[in-house]
């Protein structure tokens, strides 16, 4: 026992009571401290057999816990005496995520000589096995790897500007991203020279695995003896000479439409630029991907080498105009009011608001068909419509909000 309480004071639990009871928005509701003997219980004593996985942060085993929930423990490795404070606020921190796609971090435990963190568990597996080593019975689609990225965007739009603090990743990688029941760390080289980690090193993170959904192929792999490919400079030079088509996996090429795979392409391509400051954001990612599913646009590249004409480039020019313009209105009319407002407002808010496409309302209503119209008034429309999910909505298209009124 005065081990025990010794590892708890050691490794921050006074600060990290502190901090629970301090911290607004009921986090110490969600924020729980496990104990050493409830955690064995849950591991059968950190049973090599319940081991889920290896990686550089720890190990990972399965557990149930007294109320019969299953949970992923993380046994983490040592932490350093000068890094307790901020491992404690990133605990709190995480504790307080509350998006659909982010892993829900449900306590830890600070007796043992490596902190233990507890967290929600997710029932199938990794996107890297998935991809490497898929089983007879299910194959990753390229629909499904499109939904896969689109909300891994999503997730790490919300950590990176939505949450009440900013989160970096860090370790953005397919091994860590997890496929749940419905099956839906690679380095920024300016890290090297700088060695500043950015919002803009997880978007280069991000941009190895939009590759690898495309490619299916490995990050780094072995050649020939004592030699090594590295899977984002091999994108890169295909890329650029226009030879796509050789790296992608064959069966997306069956699957997906050519417009898409290469609209995915050229976002992964942005993604890996080494110049940080010309990536885009996780928000511009999450905007992007998301067009591509609703109405995909196609890359110059793609219509030049299969119609050089005037109106195939005029088309084209078209729908670059008309994306500049919606990303113009989505900021105008206070995207990051919206966000703020949904990050710091208690009960989950940010899983009951969802952020439309203009495509997807467009679809839903029939281009606001007048057959659609369910109510008028003054200079407000309200349209019966239809979601891709299948759900019945009305959609009200208000009159030109003036700018001091957004709020």
């Amino acid at each position: 026992m005065r081990q025990r309480a010794k590892y708890f004071k050691r490794n921050g639990g006074l600060l990290l009571q502190q901090q629970m009871s301090s911290s607004e928005g009921g986090v110490v509701e969600k924020t729980r401290i496990f104990t050493t003997n409830e955690l064995e219980k849950a591991t059968d004593n950190f049973n090599e057999n319940r081991v889920l996985g290896h990686g550089g942060q720890g190990t990972i085993y399965k557990g149930m816990l007294m109320d019969g929930r299953i949970v992923a423990v993380k046994k983490s490795k040592q932490v350093e005496e000068d890094q307790l404070e901020q491992f404690i606020n990133e605990v709190v921190i995480v504790s307080q995520s509350n998006h659909r796609n982010v892993v829900k971090l449900l306590g830890c435990c600070l007796e043992t000589e490596v902190p233990l963190l507890v967290y929600e568990f997710i029932p199938n597996g990794t996107l890297s096995q998935h991809i490497h080593n898929p089983c007879e019975d299910f194959h990753l689609t390229w629909n499904m790897r499109l939904q896969i990225a689109i909300e891994s965007t999503g997730a790490l739009t919300y950590l990176h500007s939505s949450s009440s603090t900013p989160i970096y990743h860090r370790d953005i990688k397919s091994s860590n991203m997890l496929l749940d029941d419905k099956h839906f760390g690679y380095l920024d080289p300016e890290y090297f020279q700088s060695n500043q980690f950015t919002e803009k090193s997880d978007v280069y993170s991000f941009g190895v695995v939009l590759v690898k959904l495309l490619t299916s192929k490995r990050p780094i792999s072995a050649t020939k003896p004592g030699k090594w490919r590295n899977l984002a400079h091999e994108f890169l030079f295909m890329m650029d000479g226009s030879r796509l088509l050789d790296i992608l996996d064959g069966q997306l090429i069956q699957e997906g439409k050519k417009e898409d795979l290469w609209a995915v392409a050229n976002l992964a391509k942005q993604c890996l630029n080494l110049n940080g400051k010309l990536r885009p954001t996780m928000k511009e990612l999450a905007m992007a991907l998301e067009s591509v599913r609703s109405a995909p646009i196609p890359h110059l590249t793609q219509l030049t080498s299969t119609n050089n004409s005037d109106d195939a480039v005029a088309k084209m020019s078209k729908k670059r105009k008309e994306m500049r313009q919606r990303i113009k209105y989505f900021k105008r009319n206070s995207d990051l009011l919206l966000q703020q407002q949904m990050s710091s407002s208690e009960g989950g808010v940010v899983d009951k608001i969802k952020i439309f496409t203009s495509n997807e309302l467009e679809k839903a209503t029939k281009n606001f068909n007048k057959n659609r119209v369910l109510d008028r008034k003054g200079q407000v429309t309200v349209y019966k419509s239809m979601l891709m999910d299948g759900r019945i909505v009305a959609t009200k298209k208000s009159k030109q909000v003036d700018e001091d009124q957004l709020e």
